[in-house]
C-alpha cells in the first residue's frame, strides 16, 4: 500500500527529512492550530506560544530523521515536543506568576488542514474520545493530571499546591493514567485511534 494513502503525516515527514520545504509547510498547515492551542493553554500567552510553535517546526526540520513511527504518530511527536518546550519555558519563568489552571476539556481544537478533511475528522473523533475519557475521571485524578501535564508541576509541587500528601498525589496521577489507558485501549487495539 502507498504510505501517503495510509498516513499523510508520515509521507510528509519523509519529504521533510529529504529537505523538502513544501512538505514542512504542509505539516505546519495540518498541525499548527492544535500545537499553538496547546502552547497557549500551558503558557497563558500568545506571543510566547507562537515562539514555541516556531521552535517545534524548526526542530521538526532539523530532527526529522529522529522521528520513529513505531513510537507514535507524527502528531503525537509534535505535541510532545510542544508540551516539553512550553513546560521548559514555564519552569524558566518561575517563581513568576503562572496562568490559572484550566481543565483538560478546555483545550482548543485546531483548525483542520484543507488537504485532509478525512484525517481532521478522525482527529476530532479521537479528541472527543479523549475528552470523554478525561471527563469520566474522578475530579481529584483529573486535577492532578492537569497540574502535572499542563502546568508541568512535579508530584511534590502538586502536593504542596493542593495541600495533599505526596503519596496521595502519586496515586491519583497513576490511577488517572491507568484509567485513561484502559478506557482508550480498545481504540488502540482496533487501530482506529488518532495521534
Amino acid at each position: 500500500m502507498n504510505l501517503r494513502r495510509l498516513d499523510p503525516d508520515r509521507a510528509l515527514m519523509a519529504r521533510v527529512e529529504a529537505r523538502d520545504a513544501d512538505a514542512l509547510a504542509a505539516l505546519y498547515d495540518r498541525h499548527a492550530g492544535r500545537l499553538l492551542g496547546l502552547a497557549q493553554r500551558i503558557l497563558g500567552e500568545t506571543g510566547e506560544a507562537e515562539e514555541v510553535l516556531q521552535e517545534v517546526f524548526l526542530f521538526a526540520w532539523r530532527a526529522a530523521a529522529s522521528f520513529d513511527p513505531t513510537r507514535g504518530s507524527v502528531a503525537t511527536w509534535l505535541l510532545i515536543s510542544t508540551r516539553s518546550r512550553s513546560i521548559d519555558r514555564l519552569r524558566a519563568r518561575r517563581p513568576a506568576s503562572r496562568p490559572e489552571v484550566r481543565s483538560l476539556e478546555e483545550l482548543p481544537e485546531g483548525p483542520p488542514g484543507l488537504q485532509d478533511v478525512e484525517g481532521a475528522t478522525v482527529d476530532r473523533e479521537w479528541e472527543r474520545l479523549c475528552r470523554n475519557a478525561v471527563g469520566e475521571l474522578p475530579e481529584e485524578q483529573r486535577r492532578a493530571l492537569e497540574l502535572a501535564y499542563f502546568e508541568g508541576l512535579t508530584h511534590q509541587e502538586i502536593a504542596a499546591k493542593t495541600a495533599t500528601p505526596l503519596g496521595t498525589v502519586k496515586t491519583r496521577v497513576r490511577l488517572g493514567l491507568m484509567k485513561l489507558r484502559d478506557r482508550l485501549r480498545p481504540y488502540f487495539e482496533s487501530g482506529s485511534h488518532g495521534p
